[in-house]
């Protein structure tokens, strides 16, 4: 039989999904399972969106579109990153696709060749490394430190940079930490990108979703150079509860967006007719129900951490976005459970499920092998259930 390619073979399947796939199979078979695992909001599409979806079957809004997106959702992303960002750029610089992930294929594919390299601080989403690596690139893992929030420092970042640095991947609030960039660290990461020619691919997917003093800084705002250099990659996934909608887009360079539009009308066709009314409709309607989200899950947010103080051997990194807590359990890898060494991560995200029915992301996926990623996005009575079994599982451990 014909072999698989070997950067096919070379690419690593998707924890998140993994995790989330066999507690899945686990409830299936009629098992109370509690999950802690893939980042998507609990919460219905609100209504008026999923309205505008019904409009557009109804009025038979079920062709092809062009490929970069509709002119009327790719001006309302201009007027949102105006008006959130203090950013100008014109409709032909917006490229809509199938969700971000797809956003950031196109935005690698457009850029790299084979052998540049991209930067990519650690801990990071558990996809940045293999799409790097499924269009000819290098991933340049940038270890980060817990002081800092596992922020990339400047002097560190400055270390990592050679002549093949293509691109810097920026997330924040980032997956899974929840940390947030401040604009002074924004300055310092720009500054490089203009000296040393690379690109800033800027991840702002969670932008709406910040707590406490903190606020969301567009790296593209610092100036009309750092723009030019930013490939902006955002989405309505996360803020307006639209996970299964894939409608992600980027917003970057004319040159650029036109070479993304042609690989996309290749690879793709369009995105989803009937999800870009529904992300029309999400951009330009009522914004409540995203700050109704951002509310419940700070809730959350403060009462998991609240929760943790007490829990033994573990402890969590503070969130200032996103809806992760990103929860160190490496003391517990010389722990026993029921007999069996925890031994790493994995193991302990698999005891955990197995004997409470508890479903967490263990971090090796994330580049941060003694942590495990719970999400908060499912309801505060979940999370005081689940929460209660993974104490009941930690106080067993010897």
């Amino acid at each position: 039989m014909p072999t698989l390619s070997q950067k096919v073979s070379a690419i690593s399947p998707s924890p998140t999904l993994t995790i989330d796939a066999r507690a899945k199979e686990l409830k299936s078979a009629g098992e109370d399972v509690i999950g802690f695992g893939a980042g998507e909001p609990d919460f219905d599409t609100p209504l008026h969106i999923r309205e505008a979806a019904k409009n557009a079957i109804d009025e038979g809004f079920t062709r092809y579109t062009p490929a970069s997106g509709i002119p009327e959702l790719k001006k309302a992303i201009c007027e949102k990153l105006r008006k959130d960002n203090g950013l100008e750029f014109q409709p032909g610089q917006i490229v809509v696709s199938n969700g971000a992930k797809h956003s950031l294929d196109n935005v690698f594919a457009a850029i790299l060749n084979k052998g540049d390299e991209v930067i990519i601080p650690a801990p990071y989403w558990v996809s940045y490394p293999e799409l790097v690596k499924l269009n000819d690139g290098v991933p340049v893992i940038l270890e980060t430190k817990k002081d800092n929030c596992y922020k990339a420092r400047t002097d560190e970042l400055e270390k990592a940079i050679t002549p093949r640095t293509k691109a810097f991947v920026l997330n924040s609030p980032n997956n899974p930490t929840g940390c947030v960039y401040t604009r002074n660290e924004l300055e310092g990461i720009a500054h490089l990108a203009l000296k040393h020619q690379f690109y800033i691919v800027s991840d702002e997917i969670y932008e709406k979703l910040i707590y406490g003093e903190n606020e969301h800084v567009s790296i593209a705002s610092l100036s009309k150079e750092v723009q030019e250099q930013t490939i902006i990659v955002n989405g309505v996934s996360k803020s307006y509860a639209m996970t299964g909608w894939r409608i992600g887009y980027t917003a970057s360079s004319l040159p650029l967006a036109n070479a993304m539009a042609n690989l996309q009308s290749h690879a793709a066709s369009n995105p989803n007719s009937i999800a870009q009314k529904a992300a029309l409709a999400a951009l330009n309607g009522p914004q409540d129900c995203v700050e109704e989200m951002r509310r419940t899950f700070a809730r959350r947010r403060d009462y998991m951490l609240n929760r943790l103080k007490s829990f033994p051997f573990i402890s969590a990194v503070e969130p200032e976005g996103a809806f992760y807590l990103f929860i160190h359990v490496g003391k517990t890898f010389a722990k026993k459970f029921r007999g069996t060494l925890i031994g790493d991560g994995d193991n302990f995200a698999a005891l955990l499920l197995e004997h409470y029915r508890v479903a967490i992301v263990p971090g090796k996926g994330f580049g941060a092998p003694e942590y495990a990623r719970f999400s908060y996005a499912t309801s505060e009575e979940i999370i005081a259930a689940g929460l209660d079994r993974l104490e009941s599982f930690l106080r067993e451990l010897t």
